[in-house]
């Protein structure tokens, strides 16, 4: 009986021994296994948040891509009708230079031909008074005569410088009133471009404050996005509208300005045909 006691006590030590080792393993196998599942759920987290922020980040350049292309595409647009005023503007300035030239070339062949006439009037009339001179011996006729003359030679050369110098000074009023008008509109002009600048600039910072805005609020609201495009439509269709008119109006100035121009010539022309006919009446 004793021996049967210490051979089950050794039996049940030794049994103990083994399940407490079976027991250690099966629970380091436990704490692998949920270690292991931890890890993978980490993994695909880890993995689901990384294909997330390459899709955020490949919005992001599209977005910034979309910005640059339009914003290349209004300065283009911008560029274009600055080129086609400086045209505009430098055929005015052409145009302005050869009435100039054709005006100066104009005053001065009527000045030479009236002293060449003067000329040829004097010597002719200084002719006929030697030979009646010579044939009459009056000396005192010639005398009065010459006086006369001289007389007549002096008023006309008053009659002349007055028309010259009032032609001289409606051509330099004409042309300071003109010189004016085109550093006034250069200044406007400035100012309007200056003024658009900074509207484009503002507007450009405003939407794509909001675009940041919408597209943080994109995962939450898709509605909310659908109605933010579609106020970034009217607003652009509004600038379109907004930069159409502002050209109609800069046409009809221009329009109204060249009609002005016109008016302002043909009166100008009409003064000179005036002292023209009263010069040749006089004549």
């Amino acid at each position: 009986c004793f021996y049967d006691q210490k051979i089950l006590q050794k039996t049940f030590g030794e049994w103990k021994e083994q399940w407490i080792v079976c027991r250690e393993k099966l629970s380091l196998r436990a704490d692998n296994h949920y270690r292991h599942l931890l890890l993978n759920l980490i993994f695909k987290a880890w993995r689901a948040y990384v294909c997330q922020q390459r899709g955020k980040r490949n919005k992001y350049y599209v977005a910034e891509s979309h910005a640059k292309k339009q914003t290349l595409l209004r300065t283009w647009q911008h560029w274009l009708v600055y080129i086609d005023v400086q045209r505009t503007k430098h055929g005015m300035q052409s145009v302005a230079l050869a009435f100039r030239e054709r005006s100066s070339l104009r005053l001065s062949w009527a000045v030479w031909r009236r002293q060449h006439y003067q000329k040829c009037s004097g010597h002719k009339m200084n002719i006929l008074a030697l030979q009646h001179w010579a044939q009459s011996l009056q000396f005192r006729a010639w005398l009065q005569w010459r006086e006369q003359y001289l007389y007549t030679q002096d008023e006309k050369q008053k009659d002349t410088r007055a028309v010259t110098h009032h032609q001289h000074w409606e051509l330099r009023r004409c042309v300071g009133a003109w010189l004016g008008y085109l550093n006034l509109h250069r200044v406007k002009k400035r100012q309007n471009e200056l003024a658009q600048e900074f509207h484009r600039s503002r507007t450009l910072r405003r939407f794509f404050s909001d675009w940041q805005l919408s597209w943080e609020c994109r995962r939450r609201v898709h509605a909310h996005q659908r109605d933010l495009e579609k106020q970034a439509a009217r607003i652009a269709l509004w600038r379109v509208f907004a930069h159409w008119k502002h050209y109609v109006v800069l046409c009809v100035e221009e329009a109204r300005q060249c009609e002005l121009a016109e008016k302002h010539y043909k009166c100008h022309l009409l003064v000179l045909q005036k002292y023209w006919n009263c010069w040749k009446s006089r004549l």
